[in-house]
């Protein structure tokens, strides 16, 4: 059986076979089962006037069919009416493979990606879902599928992770929890290096021909789809630039005009601007993670949003409480997590480890300049403190004492007050606690004295040698400030 490839129909004279002993037929009929033979056909009249009793028992025990061929009719007429009947099989196919392509492309005209749906389920007698480039489900048919085909993003992301284009099937045990006995296909949609979306078919059976021409039309529709959105959102993304600039020029009714209808009523609620930054090196992975995240959050959610690249950084501007924004955030968690997870090291400073994220106070149009700039701030903190999202509020309600921990201002610090304490290193006198007790006490000479157990006059003579020595008068306010900012920048624990 070494020349068989399964699913054959064999035809024998029977020359060199002992076809009446059962046990070798039993043996022969075992072979010709196991080597996937689909049936065979015992010519009768050359050396056999009928077909031995043996081998009738042997193949219905092994359920293999058994054809009698009359001497009349030779095995090429046999071989041309079943070379016929596959090729009309495969025309069959072909033709209602070609309908089916033009089905699928009216209802993508007509319809978008649901209607193209709905008639890829009915082509294949199953189910259709179409999930972005998240892995979130954003289309399904029938209705019902969509339930079914979101217990399948696990196998949609592993998929995301390889090279476009990919496939994979899952099914029976290989589906566990995700898709009951189905038959699912799943296929990548993209041309880049990046998966965009992923196409999921569920069927009861494997597909036959015409349907697998079905499948195939619905994956390079869908695909030239994803391709037009985004030339789409390109051209999309040069408007928002614009818009963004319009606003950051404090000319928000210029920027309301280029708009148009394009971001419907983002420019008159309340929103919030977010600056993300990726970390170096990353060749602006996170933030195309970042970008899709947000999009399709905001696409489930039915809000619009601003997404404008500036170079290693994304600007984002999107409705104040909405989906978007939540998403902006959790991502920005995500990736430090799988950063750390990674071996990034736990504290190491966010812009090493993942996206930091600031985020601006709610505003308007006329204050989106303002919100900017808070953006901006939030996202130095985050970045100083290792946190993947800061919010403005956070920053404006909190102490500015935490800021103070930046190498930069500890340097400036410890520079402002070294004559200081060299002068105290000598033993001549405690000018830097002095300085702290009379700057705590609003320059008060009487209770400052009474905190470090001095005479008042001991106390106004440090102080003369503090503006002596720094160069710098006390009753400037401005020196007083720097001065109690580099005590708490330097404070030691208790100080």
């Amino acid at each position: 059986m070494p020349y068989m490839e399964g699913g054959e129909l064999l035809l024998i004279t029977a020359l060199k076979l002992d076809a009446e002993d059962p046990e070798a037929m039993r043996r022969y009929v075992r072979r010709l089962v196991g080597a996937g033979v689909a049936g065979l056909g015992f010519a009768v009249g050359v050396h056999y006037e009928a077909v031995p009793r043996a081998l009738v028992d042997a193949a219905e025990a092994e359920g293999l069919p058994l054809l009698e061929v009359p001497r009349r009719t030779p095995f090429l007429a046999i071989s041309k009416a079943v070379s016929a009947a596959i090729a009309a099989d495969q025309y069959r196919a072909v033709t209602a493979g070609f309908a089916a392509q033009r089905e699928l492309t009216r209802q993508a005209l007509s319809a978008g990606p649901e209607g193209l749906l709905a008639a890829l389920a009915a082509q294949v007698d199953g189910w259709a879902a179409l999930y972005d480039a998240s892995g979130a489900v954003v289309a399904a048919a029938p209705e019902w599928a969509g339930r079914r085909a979101a217990r399948l993003t696990a196998h949609v992301e592993r998929l995301r992770s390889r090279p476009v284009p990919a496939s994979a099937v899952v099914g029976g045990e290989a589906a566990e929890g995700g898709g009951g006995d189905d038959r699912v296909e799943l296929h990548s949609l993209g041309t880049g290096r990046r998966t965009r979306a992923a196409l999921a078919v569920g069927t009861a059976a494997a597909l036959g021909t015409a349907e697998r021409y079905a499948v195939h039309s619905a994956v390079a529709l869908l695909t030239l789809t994803t391709e037009r959105s985004r030339s789409l959102s390109a051209a999309e993304q040069r408007v928002g630039a614009a818009v963004l600039r319009m606003l950051l020029a404090a000319e928000p009714d210029h920027a309301r005009a280029v708009a148009g209808d394009l971001y419907g009523d983002l420019l008159d609620a309340p929103f919030r601007l977010a600056v993300a930054e990726a970390p170096a090196g990353t060749d602006g992975e996170p933030l195309a993670r970042l970008t899709e995240a947000v999009e399709a959050a905001a696409a489930r959610a039915g809000e619009p949003v601003l997404l404008v690249p500036e170079g290693e950084r994304l600007v984002i501007l999107a409705a104040d409480g909405g989906e978007a924004v939540a998403a902006c955030g959790e991502c920005a968690l995500r990736t430090r997590a799988a950063r750390t997870g990674a071996g990034g090291a736990k504290g190491r400073p966010q812009d090493r480890d993942g996206l930091v994220v600031g985020l601006s106070a709610p505003t308007g149009p006329a204050g989106a300049p303002t919100a900017y700039r808070q953006a901006g701030q939030a996202l130095s903190v985050a970045r100083r403190r290792g946190r993947a999202l800061v919010e403005h509020e956070e920053v404006a309600a909190g102490s500015v004492l935490p800021l103070l921990a930046d190498e930069a201002v500890r340097a400036f610090a410890e520079g402002l007050l070294r004559a200081l304490r060299e002068h105290d290193a000598t033993g001549r006198g405690d000018l830097v606690a002095s300085l702290r007790a009379w700057l705590s006490h609003h320059g008060q000479w009487d209770a400052a004295a009474a905190d470090l157990g001095v005479h008042r006059h001991t106390l106004r003579y440090r102080m003369r040698r503090v503006e002596e020595i720094l160069g710098r008068s006390l009753d400037d306010p401005d020196a007083r400030m720097e001065l109690w900012l580099a005590l708490k920048a330097t404070a030691g624990p208790g100080e």
